[in-house]
């Protein structure tokens, strides 16, 4: 498979999830209250199995960019997989975590359901 392949089906990838994140916006900018607004927060990261959510798989996809950046770095020197490794620490750490303590801020009894 060639670069350029590779290269034209992640670009076309990319646009489906963007497609995808646009119509999450439009439902988030709608008349939703404090519960539903929670659920869908809940829906991005989700809680029951952090990988299995929208900001888990993006991290998960960081960390793959990050192993493979470590077997092709021309000096090993972490250069190029350090800030990837980062990347997805801090969307795990950082945004998982806030959009946990938002919907429960919105909706307590949410999580329970």
């Amino acid at each position: 498979m060639t670069t350029r392949t590779r290269t034209d089906r992640v670009r076309a990838s990319a646009g489906i999830a963007l497609l995808a994140l646009q119509q999450i916006q439009d439902d988030l900018t709608s008349d939703i209250d404090a519960a539903e607004l929670a659920a869908m927060l809940r829906e991005l990261c989700d809680e029951a199995d952090p990988p299995g959510g929208l900001v888990g798989m993006f991290a998960q996809l960081l960390t793959a960019a990050a192993q493979r950046a470590e077997q092709i770095e021309p000096d090993r020197d972490g250069d190029a997989s350090c800030p990837l490794h980062e990347a997805a620490a801090l969307i795990t750490d950082n945004t998982g975590m806030r959009l946990i303590w938002a919907a429960r801020s919105l909706d307590l009894q949410g999580e329970t359901e």
